[in-house]
């Protein structure tokens, strides 16, 4: 592997904090399957607040992962939908939501394992 500039690191840090925030994943994951319009994000997401979503779509707009389109219906629609950008991620968002699904069980006992030897103070 290379050795990269302090710079570069920063811009990768900035990359990856972007894309493994709270909720981007899945709402990318939710778009690899086609244009959503808010509320059914909202349904595919289960637990998101409307403020989070809200949030993490300008966030994944604004970095060019997605695209928002208004559509002139009556009522006035947006529809969301993945970039070339975001659709670059899906080979690795399959792998990596497969693997969290795969190893939820052990992360928890882990969790509380800690717990239990931390006395609750971690």
């Amino acid at each position: 592997m290379s050795t990269s500039s302090p710079e570069d690191l920063e811009l990768n840090r900035a990359v990856l904090e972007e894309i493994t925030s709270k909720w981007t994943l899945l709402v990318l994951n939710a778009l690899c399957s086609g244009p959503m319009r808010f509320n059914a994000l909202r349904r595919a997401n289960k637990g998101v607040t409307q403020k989070a979503l809200t949030q993490c779509l300008r966030r994944l707009e604004a970095s060019g992962f997605i695209t928002r389109r208004v559509v002139s219906t009556a009522p006035v629609a947006v529809v969301y939908e993945i970039s070339p950008l975001g659709r670059s991620l899906e080979p690795h968002l399959g792998g990596i939501l497969a693997w969290a699904s795969e190893h939820r069980h052990e992360v928890v006992a882990a969790r509380e394992a800690f717990a239990k030897s931390a006395g609750g103070t971690g």
